[in-house]
């Protein structure tokens, strides 16, 4: 019998609970369903689901369609607790989507949707409640194609030849096959579903049971079961306690097998299993032996963690969703928060997503959490757990920070008898990349015993920020050197060099503060949508008019959830009731008022003994403390960006050798590039760095590289705007008067070449110096003027578009840049001064006239050759008559 392990995902109030009884009445998995409103459904097993209607804790049922035994997850599906959901998704095989027919796709499911996209979950539709008034199963279908994608298919298409055309037109391969047989085989739709290449869509009411049984066995035709290693391998995706207080690591497995006495290793633990457990609701099962592909929960593991990868399972990445709300836990008088706090880890331990924090200067418990409504199950497991009574203060919001440039940052602790000194290329990173790290370092350097130790450091803690304390985000940090000492060197010597490091990075590093913001969608009547749009603007927020019918309307935009938290109960109050906010947490960006907040939290990194930003030292037998402004002037170990910057150096004299003006062939760019490159051979370590080093503005010096043909034939002329304004006398004349005037008058020089040479171009200006200031894209004619975002140069969105599409389209870069020129060309691309752009431009308008002249005169000659010689001498007699 096949074994699959399927999730049922759903915005609140879609009905997926529902679903899930009916689909376990169908099986004759249970006798009778059970209701959400009636307190009986078979997987909301807790009295606070119960009460509250809503599945808060993800649970498991067992059952059977045909010949295929499905484990089905049950996962909540208020925003609120999408981290439980989050974390079931690392275990599922398929998972079902549900949708409201009443409600369409909302701004939760957009983000379920986006999840499965990422964890690569094959996925089946539902679209629920479609007995209500008013639901259009084409209008829906349409709604789902145009938001999810238009692989979402029907499946309930009576007409084969349509069904087969709509299955074809998903997969190239397919279409291929279709075309030459007429026909698409049940193989290759299951082959297309387990490769996201087709979603299955049907429609129906599981409350009455309309369209569930042909759901589910449409599961059982189009599923394909998984196949596994032999070798031990699984996945933690939960932690709980049962009646008994008895601690339940709830795991996949996804390879081998797991016998109950056996001994497991996770990261720095090893223990034995005690007991195999099978869950089906609130019954369980206890078994000897399980096999990879199901769920199981064992008991004797103490130290397991979510996300923990077990034998060959890798460990799962952070949640995607995290919480972004900050409040002070308010216990009874007289209880002492130190006793409190480890059985409030306890809950963390079971439930990650109240990330429990201790205030050492304030001396008080802070919880973060999603929203407002975790704060209620809180508050009531905490009674129901610990007979603690507790309230909570006011709420402030989790601010990020990242930094805007690039660093080293060196920590060294030499206290008497002991030794460590590490340095860390500390980089911006990707938007929502969170926190990557690596290592460049030499074994001949830093023994790589020491180096996994400094990666692991790195690791384990949050690090603050030193604008308000915040935690760091969207940064790589690169392991470049360290030193350790034969004798005296201990573990805890290379955590506090590392934590140093990073602190002392942060300090000379440029940083800005983040904070998260809301996705919205606002359907108000239509009368509305002046006021709405207004108070989206006051809330420094963003909004467009997605559709309107003429009498209801729907907004969509962001804005941050500082300002718009509380919104919903303002557009119930002026709407009279009519007015629908769905929410969305979008992700952390800009703080809209970052001096405020900065001032308010009032946070002192110096004074911060917690996170030390100095180092220490040794001399005559006694450790001393190195303020951070003063640690490389003491290091040990040369700065790693001390070399980088003196290659930098070299091809920056050469080029300096150069007018501003005068340009460089493109021989001589390559052999500044190779002189540079060649000047590292013979040296290992430096080999070795130079091969691994990572992209970025200083590597100037990576060696010409063999480039692959285009895959088309489309052309690109980025301009760099301010760079071409100040090299045109004209232009730079013009710009000492009025800066816009000479911006706009380049911009409609390059529109009218844009119209002589067909390229693509486009003309990049610096903004980075604006605060808060986005990077953005306009149309202007028939060209796009880029203006850059805060800590962002034209040079850097140039070098970045160079590299990430230079192996796509031909790509030409204007600039008289000297460095920038050699960045470039070591990125394959061709390159134009400004005296060369202008020359083009010049040379371009005169063939232009050159051409129509050409054409007037042609068209002359043309005429006087269709007339006849007798016209023509007729003609004549009339020019010489008098």
């Amino acid at each position: 019998m096949r074994k699959l392990v399927i999730g049922i995902l759903a915005h609140v109030d879609a009905g997926k609970t529902t679903l899930s009884e009916s689909m376990l009445f169908l099986s004759g998995k249970i006798r009778q369903m059970g209701r959400v409103d009636n307190k009986d459904a078979y997987l909301d097993t807790f009295e606070l689901e119960k009460t509250r209607g809503i599945t808060i804790f993800s649970k498991q049922a067992i059952f059977n369609i045909k010949d295929t035994e499905i484990t089905l997850m049950d996962t909540p599906g208020h925003v609120d607790f999408s981290a439980e959901m989050e974390r079931t998704l690392q275990v599922l095989d398929y998972a079902i989507l549900v949708i409201s027919g009443a409600d369409g796709v909302q701004g939760h499911t957009k983000t379920l949707w986006r999840l499965l996209r990422i964890y690569k979950i094959p996925t089946f539709i539902f679209v629920n409640k479609m007995d209500q008034n008013g639901t259009d199963q084409e209008a829906i279908l349409a709604d789902v194609k145009k938001n999810l994608g238009d692989n979402c298919i029907d499946f309930g298409i009576q007409n084969l030849k349509v069904f087969s055309e709509e299955i074809a037109l998903c997969d190239e391969t397919v279409m291929e096959a279709y075309l030459e047989t007429d026909h698409v085989s049940i193989e290759q739709i299951r082959e297309m579903v387990k490769n996201r290449s087709v979603f299955p869509v049907f429609f129906g009411s599981a409350l009455k049971l309309q369209g569930v049984e042909v759901f589910m066995e449409a599961i059982n035709d189009y599923v394909k079961e998984s196949r596994y290693p032999t070798e031990f391998g699984a996945k933690v995706f939960k932690i709980s306690r049962d009646d008994q207080g008895n601690r339940l690591t709830h795991m996949k497995l996804t390879g081998g097998a797991l016998k109950v006495r056996e001994a497991l290793q996770g990261t720095g633990w090893t223990e034995k299993v005690n007991q195999i457990r099978i869950y089906s609701g609130q019954k369980f099962s206890a078994v000897n032996e399980i096999r990879a592909g199901a769920i199981c929960a064992v008991t004797g593991l103490n130290l397991s963690k979510p996300g923990e990868g077990l034998g060959i399972e890798a460990s799962s990445m952070a949640p995607i969703l995290e919480p972004v709300l900050s409040y002070k836990i308010v216990l009874p008088e007289g209880m002492d928060e130190r006793l409190m706090l480890p059985k409030l880890r306890l809950l963390e331990e079971e439930e990650p997503e109240f990330h429990f924090m201790w205030d050492e200067e304030l001396q008080e418990i802070k919880v973060q959490i999603m929203g407002e409504v975790q704060l209620e199950i809180l508050q009531a497991l905490i009674e129901e757990r610990f007979d603690v009574s507790i309230y909570f203060g006011e709420g402030r919001i989790v601010y990020k920070e990242k930094i805007v440039n690039v660093v080293e940052g060196v920590g060294h602790f030499e206290p008497l008898r002991h030794y460590a000194e590490v340095h860390l290329l500390m980089e911006p990173g990707e938007k929502g990349s969170g926190i990557q790290v690596d290592s460049l370092c030499s074994e001949e350097v830093l023994d790589k015993n020491w180096q996994r130790l400094v990666l692991s450091h790195l690791k384990e803690k949050v690090h603050r920020g030193v604008l308000t304390g915040s935690a760091i985000t969207d940064m790589k940090i690169t392991l470049v050197a360290g030193r350790a000492h034969n004798k005296h060197t201990e573990g805890g010597d290379f955590r506090e060099a590392t934590y140093r490091a990073v602190r002392q990075g942060l300090m000379e590093a440029d940083s800005i503060l983040l904070e998260p913001y809301y996705a919205f969608q606002l359907e108000l009547p239509e009368n509305l949508v002046g006021r709405a749009m207004t108070d989206v603007e006051n809330m420094h927020g963003t909004c467009t008019i997605a559709h309107s019918d003429g009498e209801i309307a729907m907004i969509s935009g962001r804005a941050p959830v500082a300002t718009m938290r509380n919104y919903q109960k303002e557009v119930i109050a002026y709407s009279k009731g009519q007015g629908l906010l769905f929410l969305n947490l979008e992700g952390y960006d800009s703080c809209h008022n970052a001096s405020e907040i900065i001032d308010q939290i009032a946070y002192d990194p110096i004074r911060d003994s917690q996170n030390p930003t100095g180092s220490v030292f040794c001399a005559h037998g006694s450790g001393f403390s190195v303020p951070w402004d003063e640690v490389k002037t003491y290091m040990h170990v040369e700065g790693y960006l001390k070399s980088v910057k003196t290659e930098q150096e070299i091809i920056a004299k050469e080029v300096s050798v150069k007018s501003e003006t005068e340009w460089l062939s493109l021989e001589e760019i390559d052999q500044i590039i190779n002189s540079t490159y060649n000047a590292n051979q013979g040296k290992k370590s430096a080999w070795k760095a130079q091969k691994k080093r990572p992209k970025n503005f200083y590597e100037s010096t990576a060696p010409p590289t063999i480039k692959k043909p285009k895959t088309t034939t489309e052309a690109y002329l980025l301009v760099d705007g301010y760079n071409i304004i100040f090299a045109w006398p004209d232009l730079k004349a013009l710009a000492a008067d009025n800066l816009d005037a000479a911006r706009m008058k380049l911009m409609d020089i390059l529109s009218n070449y844009q119209g002589m040479c067909k390229n693509h171009i486009i003309v990049v200006f610096d903004a980075y110096r604006l605060e808060g200031r986005r990077e953005s894209i306009e149309a202007y004619h028939n060209i796009h003027v880029v203006f850059t975002g805060e800590a962002q140069t034209a040079d850097h969105y140039i070098e970045k578009f160079a590299h990430a599409h230079q192996d796509k389209y031909h790509i030409t870069v204007a600039t008289s840049d000297g460095l920038q020129q050699v960045i470039i060309r070591g990125a394959g691309c061709a390159l134009l001064s400004a005296r060369e752009l202008m020359a083009e431009i010049k040379l371009q308008s005169e063939r232009l006239k050159a051409d129509y002249l050409k054409q007037d005169n042609t068209e002359q000659t043309a005429l006087e050759d269709t007339l006849s010689a007798s016209e023509k001498e007729k003609i004549e007699a009339l020019i010489r008559k008098p």
